[in-house]
């Protein structure tokens, strides 16, 4: 007899029970309370069709989902250890959460990592280190090529791109907020210019989409008189086009329908309450030729600030073909943002987040080497996205040839993030990847805003502290030669091995 015919006789010989019981016996009756919703949740599960589960096993297979709904805390919780977690592990979570909130973020009893595995990496140090006084722990960079008449001294590390709808107007105002008081950028990311963004003054760097959010016509292309009246805000500091972002190149940024309330839809000029897709690529330029003119033409309406793009490094041509565009055009960008094909902090197809796209690393070292190859790189600076979390991050990739950094995830969680994996579908427990107005509530701007200034700070101030180790005073002199990696279990390379430099102007002929 299988589970169903079980279930049927049971329920029948209970609702007998029930009946036969009520009348000596009238508590019987308050049975059905608890056995009543049961009995029909089951037998519902017997006459439908969509789960074979569920009509196998009826109220039993119920247990399937519930289970499974709650397996990412499980795992997390209970299962993972420190090292283990995906995305982001236990060990950085925690470290990003005790810097924040400037509470102890030592470790004891040695490291928890396999340093014989492949793919362990170290710095060396110094018999010579650096003391506190000698080393500078709030580095700041100039941005701003030959063409530039408001270059912006920038710290280095910033918040990467994220945007309003992506993010709650209470998670863009805690990091607007931090960014002012800790003097760092802000990235808007390509949901245009808010009034959260505005609100607390803190430095901006504005990012252009292939929707041209905040920039566009009725036609949905840009419209540089549109640019002209928001890239001339004091707050704005930099502008940056988005070519491609890590978590989706080649696709286009994704706004649910849930998402995109009538704010939103205001501020983005587009119809609300509808899922907002940007287009692959842009309009505006279909070359290398046309990014360049399109650079020069920003550069003039925003009367000389510093004007860059943000791409995840796909064909290497196309990059190069970029570069000597540059060299016949005499247009250069001010900067380049590098976002690795590991990044990402919202809604991406699966594929395109795992399968697409240059990691950091590899990209970060092609882009300096092909530059320098150019002689380009004297006037452009890098910027590098993409899983940066600790000191030795943004140590390991300044050394690949990188000028600053900037992050999303961690200053996510800096803002109260706990990695629950509700990104994409307006349900972040904790306010900050949501537009419901129920969860956001609980997120309260100032408290959020110290601990961003407080991540910002302290690692920083860490990365200063592993240069001194290593007996660097400044972040800039930090080379490949610095960074060792296991490539198995009896060699060792260094990164200048791994990627070796090209020589300046090499590629010229």
């Amino acid at each position: 007899m299988n589970v169903r015919r079980i279930f049927i006789a049971a329920s029948i010989m209970v609702l007998i029970a029930i009946g036969a019981g009520a009348y000596f016996w009238l508590p019987v009756l308050w049975s059905l309370l608890i056995i009543g919703p049961l009995i029909i949740m089951g037998l519902t599960d017997i006459l439908q069709n969509k789960h074979t589960i569920k009509k196998n096993f009826p109220l039993i297979g119920r247990l399937r989902y519930v289970l499974e709904s709650i397996r990412p805390e499980i795992m997390q919780y209970f299962v993972e250890t420190d090292t283990e977690g995906r995305p982001i592990n236990r060990q950085y979570r925690s470290l990003i959460y005790q810097r924040s909130k400037k509470t102890n973020d030592t470790v004891p009893f040695g490291t928890q990592m396999n340093v014989y595995s492949v793919g362990y990496e170290w710095m060396d140090h110094s018999m010579y280190a650096k003391g506190e006084k000698e080393i500078n722990d709030k580095p700041r960079i100039n941005v701003g090529g030959p063409d530039c008449k408001q270059p912006y001294f920038a710290s280095l590390l910033n918040i990467s791109a994220m945007s309003f709808g992506s993010l709650s107007k209470n998670a863009i105002m805690a990091l607007n907020k931090g960014a002012k008081k800790g003097r760092f950028a802000h990235n808007t990311g390509e949901g245009s210019i808010s009034p959260y963004h505005l609100k607390y003054g803190g430095d901006l760097i504005w990012q252009i989409g292939t929707g041209y959010f905040g920039c566009r016509n009725d036609e949905g292309d840009f419209d540089a008189e549109n640019f002209a009246q928001k890239a001339l805000l004091k707050n704005v500091k930099m502008v940056e086009i988005k070519l491609s972002q890590g978590a989706k190149p080649g696709h286009g940024g994704i706004l649910p329908a849930s998402k995109n309330t009538e704010e939103i839809a205001l501020i983005r000029g587009v119809k609300p309450h509808t899922s907002v897709h940007s287009p692959p690529s842009h309009s505006a330029f279909s070359d290398a030729d046309g990014l360049m003119n399109f650079i020069q033409l920003l550069r003039e309406k925003c009367e000389g600030k510093p004007i860059g793009f943000k791409l995840c490094v796909g064909k290497k041509q196309e990059f190069i073909d970029l570069c000597k565009a540059m060299i016949s055009s005499g247009i250069k960008p001010d900067f380049i943002s590098v976002d690795g094909g590991e990044g990402g902090t919202g809604a991406a197809p699966v594929e395109f987040s795992n399968s697409l796209g240059m990691p950091l690393r590899d990209a970060v070292a092609f882009v300096y080497d092909t530059l320098v190859g150019y002689d380009l790189k004297k006037d452009i600076t890098i910027i590098a996205s993409g899983k940066v979390f600790s000191g030795f991050h943004i140590a390991r990739i300044l050394a690949l040839g990188a000028d600053m950094v900037s992050s999303a995830r961690a200053m996510m969680m800096a803002v109260g993030c706990i990695q629950a994996l509700k990104c994409n579908d307006n349900h972040c427990p904790v306010g900050v990847a949501t537009q419901n107005a129920a969860l956001m509530k609980g997120l309260d701007v100032d408290n959020k805003a110290k601990r961003v200034t407080n991540f910002h700070d302290e690692t920083l101030r860490s990365c200063s502290e592993l240069a001194g180790a290593a007996g660097i005073t400044n972040l800039v002199d930090l080379e490949r030669k610095h960074i060792n990696r296991r490539v198995s279990m009896n060699a060792v390379l260094k990164y200048d091995e791994i990627f070796p430099y090209t020589k300046t102007g090499s590629l010229l002929n």
